[in-house]
């Protein structure tokens, strides 16, 4: 989220930078021109002062114009700004340099050409940085009301760029230096507020995945995420209560259930012996007693299995799965099944009793759906992360939408509906794997069969 919210407040904060900073580059631009704009003003409304008194009169004429000329000169020599003094009929009063003329075209003729209409020239356009033009003044010379000649000077813009550059550079300065403080404040900001929310995700991954005593720790963040903490912490608490209840309810019923179902078996036991050997009637009760007894041993099992902690432990996987193997042998032979290992030295971590409780459930299954003189094979292996128990069985196997459903409570394919067993031993193994951050997978093996996959981690948990 950090990540989506960031660029958003940076391209903000970036907009506004530059909504401020160009205007401001304008600005100054504009404001180092004018100061050139109007000193060449008074520099040309001083020399169009000088060449009002340049008259037709000999020798005082002379005189006069040599001391505008000289003008001129220095004024060229010490700033290189070229400028003239040019009748109306475009003859010269007065230029500095030699070869400064009026052209035939351009800014030049265009400003003497206003100025002979008696009013100065225009406000020359702005010049950038990036641009090598030059900045041109003219001012009318008033005679008795009349415009007699025209002054115009010819600027080089070099100086007054490099003044706009400058300006800008530090401008742009400060422009970085804004956004990294906003970046700065953006990213404080972002993980004032986030970080409530990142500890919200967590703790609900950890309910998600069992540890349900995880609370979210309501201090930090904004007002509402620190409601919304105390409520999730609520919430947690009612989830937490109503589970255990339920589970308590579980346990209790099937233990309390235990006893009058003993004591009817009993009874039905006595009552086969006043009956005729072999009566059908009677075997098919006292079968259905065995089975609803063992469906409240599983039930207290799988109340057990979600309210037990898991005792993780370094384990070596390939001895417990070979002594598995060997526990379940004599098993598989009685029913004319081949059970085969591969099980080389692998360690993990897991609570052994309940790694051992899984592959019973796991191997149980296997025996009893694959037919007579078929193999069940169970190899062990790691992947560097994880263990793996690879049961695979050459049974009737399962569809696809059956394996989506394998594994929860109570659930049978129906074409297994007169095998013996709950529904309830493959849902108690994932419970207890679950437990020790293990878990356990299905998947068609082919030609036909099911494979099963128990995995383990192999790194120990996080304190």
């Amino acid at each position: 989220m950090r990540t989506r919210l960031l660029p958003l407040l940076i391209v903000l904060m970036a907009a506004v930078l530059l909504a401020l900073g160009v205007p401001l580059a304008v600005s100054v631009a504009g404001a180092q021109q004018q100061k050139v704009v109007v000193d060449r003003i008074d520099d040309t409304a001083r020399f169009a002062a000088l060449a009002q008194f340049v008259t037709d009169t000999p020798g005082e004429s002379n005189e006069r114009q040599a001391t505008l000329n000289s003008e001129l000169t220095s004024y060229f020599e010490v700033y290189g700004i070229q400028a003239g003094v040019f009748y109306a009929n475009e003859s010269v009063m007065a230029k500095a340099p030699s070869g400064f003329a009026l052209p035939a075209t351009g800014v030049v003729r265009d400003a003497y050409a206003e100025a002979l209409l008696s009013r100065r020239s225009h406000d020359p356009h702005q010049v950038w940085p990036w641009q090598r033009g030059r900045l041109v003044v003219a001012s009318p010379v008033i005679r008795d009301g009349d415009v007699v000649a025209v002054v115009v000077t010819d600027s080089p813009t070099g100086q007054m760029r490099s003044r706009i550059l400058h300006g800008w550079l530090v401008i742009g300065a400060g422009e970085i230096a804004a956004m990294l403080l906003a970046v700065g404040a953006a990213l404080r900001l972002t993980g004032w507020v986030l970080r409530p929310v990142r500890i919200l995700d967590t703790t609900t991954h950890m309910i998600a995945s069992g540890a349900l005593k995880s609370r979210v720790a309501a201090a930090g963040g904004p007002p509402e995420l620190r409601r919304l903490a105390r409520s999730f912490n609520e919430m947690a608490d009612n989830v937490e209560d109503v589970l255990e209840q339920q589970r308590a309810f579980v346990a209790d019923a099937s233990h309390q259930l235990r006893n009058p179902l003993a004591a009817l078996l009993l009874r039905i036991e006595l009552l086969a012996f006043e009956l005729p050997e072999g009566n059908q009637e009677i075997a098919s009760v006292q079968a259905e007693g065995k089975r609803l007894a063992q469906v409240l041993d599983d039930l207290l099992d799988l109340a057990l299995a979600e309210h037990t902690e898991a005792d993780l432990r370094i384990t070596d996987i390939g001895a417990l799965t070979t002594e598995r193997l060997a526990a379940w042998s004599p098993t598989a032979e009685a029913k004319g099944v081949r059970l085969v290992g591969d099980c080389p030295p692998t360690t993990g971590w897991a609570d052994p009793v309940t790694l051992s409780s899984a592959l019973d459930a796991v191997i149980d299954n296997a025996v009893k759906f694959t037919p007579k003189d078929a193999t069940v094979e169970v190899t062990v292996a790691s992947d560097g992360d994880t263990s793996t128990i690879v049961v695979s069985d050459r049974g009737p196997g399962l569809t696809d939408e059956e394996l989506a459903r394998i594994g929860d409570r109570f659930w049978r394919s129906g074409r297994h509906q007169n095998v013996k067993g709950s529904g309830l031993g493959l849902s108690i193994s994932r419970t207890l794997l679950a437990a020790g951050g293990g878990s356990i997978s299905y998947a068609h093996h082919e030609p036909h069969g099911l494979t099963v996959t128990v995995r383990v981690p192999r790194s120990g948990p996080v304190a």
